[in-house]
């Protein structure tokens, strides 16, 4: 296999530049700047900050959408681009065809999570060997023995990591396959569609990203979120989502005379966690199985605080998980004789499933769509939220499709160039998509 490594991007934000021999040169199909585009994009840093109360989160996202994103939208073609507010870089392709009627959005985001995102080094591997892959100098490899994700790409060019970043394929690979999918479109007018409208939003990795999305400005029958993972995923469930905040409170004495006057606030943080069903943790879960977890504990003898997410994906045992951590803090309370657990839950979004199914048109296209690129569709509910499961609920229906990342979120992080080829055609697919 070989191994391609690129310099870092440019301040005037150019295309990453491929300096291959002839010999070296992979042969790019109909999308020849799908690789260079991606490799651009993720060069950027646009990681989101949860602790910042801007919207966008971080200036990057905003520089990133005003310098990279909406110059390139009008280049590939896109007519009236915008950038609103709330973060999003809105751009519009007209119909070609009046038979067309149906108005489809395509949604991804720029920012990437929390993990190192700065000074990113992707490397490219043309034709992998099935091998262990070096990460860079960091001592770090992808090894198929660890994940095992690998041995579905032997033959094909994978994007890697250095082992120093994240790469950001999450979902800049979404992003790179949408602009490509425009851009081939406006240079084969004899592809017949309807309206396109494209969208570019900010924060999706700190869950509020479209909390300001304008349902009504971007006006569509239904989008798509490209935010998947593997080939053919195809996702119109997600869990619904609350998060808790805890507040414990203690009273500190010298532990030598504590018996009967000290409360620990951290051993009450503890005995609040143990009377949670123990096996509903994500590392114990799957499928349709909710879970609570625990995200930070922190404190003193005095006072602590407990960060918790609580997923479901039917309503009622949603909200018999919320209820449960009611009836713990209160039979807490109770026990102690006062107020020392203070719990507040606030929901943070919920299954699109209850959306979409009134209307399955997005997912039967999708899926037909697939099935004629001899894509094998995988719908399987998200373990996690996107974008769409907000966006639904606001009006415009909007399952998940894949976009190509493997391992994202960390050094490891990698995707194949040929899945994000196949996700450009699927995007193509439905856009021209007539039923019969």
């Amino acid at each position: 296999m070989t191994f391609l490594f690129f310099s870092t991007l440019s301040e005037t934000y150019q295309y990453a530049k491929i300096d291959l021999n002839q010999n070296e040169r992979r042969d790019f199909m109909k999308y020849p700047n799908l690789l260079e585009r991606f490799l651009t994009y993720v060069k950027v840093n646009t990681r989101s900050d949860e602790t910042s109360t801007t919207t966008p989160s971080t200036q990057s996202q905003v520089d990133f959408a005003n310098n990279v994103l909406i110059p390139e939208m009008k280049r590939v073609g896109l007519e009236n681009v915008y950038y609103l507010p709330n973060g999003f870089a809105i751009g519009t392709l007209p119909a070609n065809d009046p038979s067309f009627t149906r108005k489809i959005g395509f949604i991804s985001h720029m920012d990437t999570a929390d993990f190192n995102a700065k000074n990113i080094q992707p490397q490219v591997i043309e034709n992998y060997d099935g091998g262990v892959i070096p990460l860079g100098q960091s001592g770090f490899n992808l090894d198929p023995a660890d994940f095992a994700s690998l041995h579905k790409y032997k033959g094909q060019t994978l994007i890697t990591t250095d082992g120093t970043t994240l790469l950001g394929a999450d979902d800049k690979s979404g992003i790179a396959e949408i602009m490509t999918a425009i851009e081939y479109l406006s240079a084969h007018p004899e592809i017949k569609h309807g309206e396109i409208r494209v969208g570019f939003g900010p924060d999706e990795e700190i869950g509020v990203g479209a909390d300001k999305f304008d349902a009504e400005d971007f006006n569509v029958d239904f989008a798509y979120t490209v935010d998947g993972g593997p080939l053919g995923e195809l996702q119109y469930e997600t869990f619904s989502a609350a998060g808790a905040e805890l507040t414990f409170q203690g009273r500190n004495v010298h532990p030598g005379t504590a018996k009967d006057q000290m409360i620990n606030a951290l051993q009450l943080a503890i005995d609040f966690h143990n009377q949670l069903p123990e096996a509903d943790r994500p590392e114990k879960t799957e499928g349709y199985q909710g879970f609570y977890h625990l995200m930070n504990l922190t404190g003193t003898v005095e006072e602590a605080q407990a960060s918790y997410i609580i997923r479901d994906f039917e309503t009622n045992a949603f909200e018999n998980r919320k209820a449960t951590m009611r009836t713990i803090a209160d039979k807490m309370n109770q026990e102690l004789g006062s107020e020392r657990i203070n719990l507040t839950l606030k929901d943070q979004y919920y299954n699109m499933k209850q959306v979409i199914e009134k209307d399955m048109t997005p997912i039967t296209i999708a899926k037909a769509v697939m099935e004629s690129l001899d894509i094998q569709p995988i719908i399987e509910p998200i373990r996690g939220g996107t974008d769409g499961s907000k966006i639904s609920f606001m009006g415009i229906p909007t399952p998940n499709l894949f976009a190509g990342g493997e391992n994202m979120h960390g050094r490891f992080e990698y995707v194949s160039l040929e899945t994000m080829e196949r996700a450009v055609d699927t995007i193509i697919g439905i856009v021209s998509y007539q039923e019969k």
